[in-house]
């Protein structure tokens, strides 16, 4: 008898105390959307709700090796990268990712925080661009981590996220803002959030809008919108039909989470959300 195949996702990236980001993050997203989540380490991250305290990194030979040890033996139907906190490490992980050019990546460029303060140095970023950023089905840099890519405001959406497709990959710039008023003598201001899907097969850009929810849980927003796409990527979804799914996700993950009361700055999304009337009212109504 024929043994199912689990859909698994590998994510190469960091861990953090508040199981709101990084590598906790990615296992819970990942599970949530019905994939395998399995990990090798990058560096440990000290941080609580407020700020990034420090970055430590592991050795390269050890981040390698974990991810040798796994994807040598077991293998992956997507690889997803989060925090790599050296241009040492990006290279080594790089490296490794050039041997399994049939396995489908995503590559989470983690180079600023929640405040726009830069992670990583001026060299890791000429790394991302030269080593990561070729070998990658998609990208998914923020607004923020596409203008430092850039060194550049953002002025053009469709000419910017072309640009950051340069090397044959897909791009996602999430969280752009917009403002919209409605009729009326109060014209009340709605906060909308898009994000720009530019695919390299297809040459074309698609935005996703939605609402912006009003909430300060929203730590690890990136990372676990990243892992839900990679998930449907490993579940055999086109690019395109697995950013729709990671974007149903994220949207309910975040509304979700901002019922719930944690710490005193940026708290979780919660993504293992129930189809819900009340989530799905407050997102499309």
């Amino acid at each position: 008898m024929n043994k199912k195949q689990l859909n698994i996702v590998f994510v190469i990236a960091g861990s953090e105390p508040l199981g709101s980001a990084g590598m906790q993050a990615d296992i819970k997203a990942i599970t949530a959307c019905g994939g395998y989540a399995a990990c090798a380490l990058t560096g440990i991250v000290d941080e609580d709700t407020r700020r990034v305290k420090s970055v430590t990194p592991l050795p390269v030979e050890l981040v390698v090796s974990q991810a040798e040890s796994f994807l040598g033996d077991v293998g992956a139907q997507c690889i997803k990268t989060g925090v790599l906190p050296t241009d040492g490490i990006i290279h080594g992980v790089a490296e490794l990712l050039q041997r399994y050019p049939t396995v489908k990546k995503v590559i989470d460029p983690v180079i600023v925080d929640s405040n726009g303060v830069q992670l990583v140095t001026d060299e890791s970023i000429g790394a991302y661009k030269r080593e990561m950023f070729p070998l990658a089905t998609l990208i998914t840099p923020n607004f923020r981590e596409a203008e430092v890519l850039l060194k550049r405001k953002i002025t053009n959406i469709e000419e910017d996220i072309k640009e950051l497709g340069q090397w044959g990959n897909s791009v996602i710039i999430k969280s752009i803002e917009k403002q919209f008023y409605g009729g009326g003598q109060g014209k009340m201001a709605v906060t909308m959030l898009s994000d720009y899907l530019y695919n390299a097969e297809t040459g074309k850009v698609r935005e996703f809008v939605k609402r912006k929810i009003d909430t300060h849980n929203v730590n690890g927003t990136g990372d676990s919108f990243s892992s839900a796409i990679a998930t449907y990527l490993a579940k055999g979804y086109d690019l395109e039909k697995a950013v729709e799914k990671g974007e149903e996700f994220i949207n309910k993950a975040i509304a979700l989470g901002a019922e719930y009361e944690f710490g005193h700055g940026y708290g979780p999304v919660h993504p293992c959300f129930m189809e819900d009337k009340v989530i799905h009212e407050r997102i499309y109504n």
